[in-house]
Parts: structure tokens; sequence; C-alpha cells
């Protein structure tokens, strides 16, 4: 038997640095991974909130150390048109720039560096089942080496991501309220380090398929299409087959690429989007892709992770303290808050009234600062009207862009 202030379970990036300001502040914290480093997940490219939160965890040296490429805004493509936003002219006061990460390298680095601050990290490790309790939880796994066994801690943080342990162990899964999409991606040998190529590409193929296009500082791009279901129909039965099929349907995209020379097969996932009935339990609380993601429209789900992971561990903090902690108000409701003005223009792109906006030019260079700060992670910034009145904001500027768009 190991016992332990909190386990922590998952070695992404809400996991490490969960347990970065959890070790900072004098926990004893373990983590428990459930497959070997590296290893690959999208989620690619960061926004400059990210930074803050590396900052924060003490983990930013152990990142830049790397060299991994500069992210310096987002361009979004549309039958040949371009908008083009840069992070150092947003609206909120932040970071103005970020990495874009083969995520294998990302994850190792924070895993590593984590692990340097003390906190033992055990991969291969599957957590089989929790015994919950007021102050005292039990959990059973198995090992590397297939062995059953059992860990004491006080307190769980759950950042399995896509694993989502907890809520399968307590069936807290529930329908997104999002349709279902399928992502096709791969990594190609491309190298667009240049300045022009410091951004992310996102780029229409049709009404309802959108593709990626990200760079590294190694000479390989992640590249990905997404789309609904049925948008796949007629394009092959392989991966590879639904790639190259999409790469032809888009000129910007196959001139850009050229000839395709993969280093990573392409690979396929759908139904991605979920949610789940609660963030928190008696002893547990979950965080990053364990809560809630929306879309890679916005590159916003390592943001939430790393969001999610901060704001509990501080709230962890407290309570061990034997301070009285509102999980309701301090964690769900901050958090809910990103995730429905994320969710808006997750809507919005797909509705089309995000696009309409940024391709009419007599509507957004007024508005672009605050849409940059929502592109750059800022979505708790209610000076931001773009923030504040999300959720009816981007239709009614959208409306008033088509009458323009008529009259002229």
């Amino acid at each position: 038997m190991t016992n332990c202030d909190v386990l922590v379970i998952g070695a992404g990036p809400a996991g490490t640095l969960a347990a970065a300001i959890l070790k900072d502040k004098g926990w004893d914290v373990r983590i428990l991974e459930k497959q070997k480093f590296p290893r690959f997940v999208i989620g690619e490219s960061l926004l400059p909130r990210c930074m803050d939160h590396l900052r924060e965890a003490g983990l930013l040296d152990a990142v830049e150390a790397k060299n991994f490429q500069k992210k310096i805004g987002a361009r979004f493509v549309k039958n040949g048109a371009i908008c083009d936003f840069n992070f150092s002219e947003q609206f909120t006061e932040g970071s103005t720039w970020t990495w874009q990460v083969p995520r294998a390298e990302f994850d190792m680095t924070l895993a590593k560096a984590v692990a340097d601050k003390g906190v033992p990290v055990d991969f291969e490790c599957s957590v089989e089942d929790i015994e919950f309790g007021k102050s005292h939880q039990i959990t059973t796994y198995t090992d590397a080496s297939g062995n059953s066994q059992t860990l004491h801690s006080r307190f769980i943080v759950d950042g399995s991501g896509y694993g989502r342990v907890i809520p399968k162990i307590l069936k807290l899964d529930k329908p997104s309220t999002f349709p279902p999409r399928a992502a096709i991606f791969a990594h190609v040998k491309f190298d667009a380090r240049t300045e022009e190529s410091r951004r992310i590409d996102i780029v229409t193929i049709t009404d309802r398929m959108w593709a990626w296009i990200i760079p590294f500082s190694d000479g390989r791009t992640s590249v990905g299409f997404v789309g609904e279901l049925d948008c796949f129909n007629g394009m092959g039965t392989s991966p590879e087959e639904k790639f190259q099929h999409c790469i032809g349907m888009n000129d910007y995209v196959s001139k850009k690429l050229g000839s395709i020379e993969f280093t990573m097969e392409p690979k396929e996932i759908s139904a991605y989007s979920i949610s789940v009935e609660k963030f928190y339990g008696e002893g547990f609380v979950l965080t990053g892709n364990s809560t809630e993601f929306l879309d890679p429209v916005f590159s916003s789900g390592v943001t939430f992770a790393m969001e999610s992971g901060v704001t509990a561990a501080k709230l962890i903090d407290r309570q061990l303290k034997g301070e009285t902690v509102n999980w309701e108000e301090d964690y769900v409701k901050y958090i809910q808050k990103g995730v429905d003005t994320f969710r808006s223009y997750v809507k919005g792109w797909y509705d089309g009234s995000l696009p309409a906006i940024f391709f009419a030019e007599t509507a957004l260079p007024a508005f672009k600062e605050q849409i940059c700060s929502v592109l750059a992670g800022y979505v708790w910034d209610d000076t931001n009207p773009f923030v504040k009145k999300h959720n009816r904001i981007l239709t009614t500027l959208s409306k008033v862009v088509s009458i323009i768009d008529e009259d002229k």
C-alpha cells in the first residue's frame, strides 16, 4: 500500500500542471499514467493563455528549452480570402504568442519537468477501480508489470483526458450538444517555417468541412480535416484514402503542401465531443477532457486542460489545509464560463455567422481586437463584449454584416 496526499490520473497537460502546483505548495503528489510516453495525441496548437499557466506552474523554462515552433496568430482561409489574426493585437492584456507542438514531445517534456520537481510519474499503470470516501480514496490499478496495486490518497485529480477514468467508473458521461463529427489527420514532411507560417491555418473546405495546417519546428507539419460523419462518405475505406481525397478538394491546401510524404500515417477519430453530469464529487475533481471536449477548431482543448488543472490544484490546496471550498462557484461556474464562451464560437463557426464576420471587410476591423482575445484563450475577460455577450453577439453582428453587404 502506497499513500499520498493527491493522486493525479493522467500525465497530460491537465495532470502535470495540477501536480506541479500542488507539489510546489508542499503536498505529496503522485501521477499514474496509462500509456507509455512519448505517445501521440491531438491538440498540437496552443493558445497564448497557456503561457500564463506554464509560467505559474514553473514549467515554462522546460518547454522553452525545446525550441518548439513559435505561434503568433491564426489565419482563416476561405475561397482565396484570408483573415489574419495576430495575438499582439488583442484586446485583453496577456501573452501575445505561444507554441505549436508535437504533443508526444510536449507532454513528455511536462512529465519529465514534473518528475524533476520530485513527483513520481508511473507510466503504463491502468486504474481499474476507485473506492470514494469523504477524506480517503482507495485506488486499485494495474502496474507496468501487470501486478495489481492499491494506492490510498486524500484527493484525486482526474486528468485522464479521452480515457475519462472517473466518468466511466461513476457513469457521468452525457452526450454533447454538437452533432457527431470526425477528424482525419496526419503528420507530413513539409517545412512551413517562415514568418508567414508562424500561425495555424484554418481552411474552409466546404460549408461542413474544414482543415488545419500546423507547422512544427523540425520540418514536419500537422494536417487534419474535420467534418460531420457523412462528409467523408465515398472517400474510400482507409484513413489514408480519405486524407488524400480531402487534400484534392481544396486548391490552397493542395498547392501549399504539394507532394505528400507522411511522417505519421493518417489516423481517424470520430464522435469526440462529449460532456459530463458533474465536474467534481466527494474526494475528486475532473479536469481537461475528462470534463468536456468541444471541437478542435479553435485549439481550446489544451487551454482548458491547463486552466482546469491549475484552478483545481489551488482549490485542492485550500481544502487540504482545512478551508471550506465552494467547488460549484469557484470551479464549476468558472470553468463552465470559459467552455460556454468557446461553445458559442464553435457554434458560430459551423452555422456560418463567424465566417461571415471574418470575411466582411466593413465589419471586422472594429471588433478584431476583441475577437482576437477570444482566439487567444482569454475567454474569462468580461470587459470584452465578445466574451460577456458571447451567446448572442455573433448572431447579431453577422446579421448586421449581411444587411451592410446587401446595401453595398
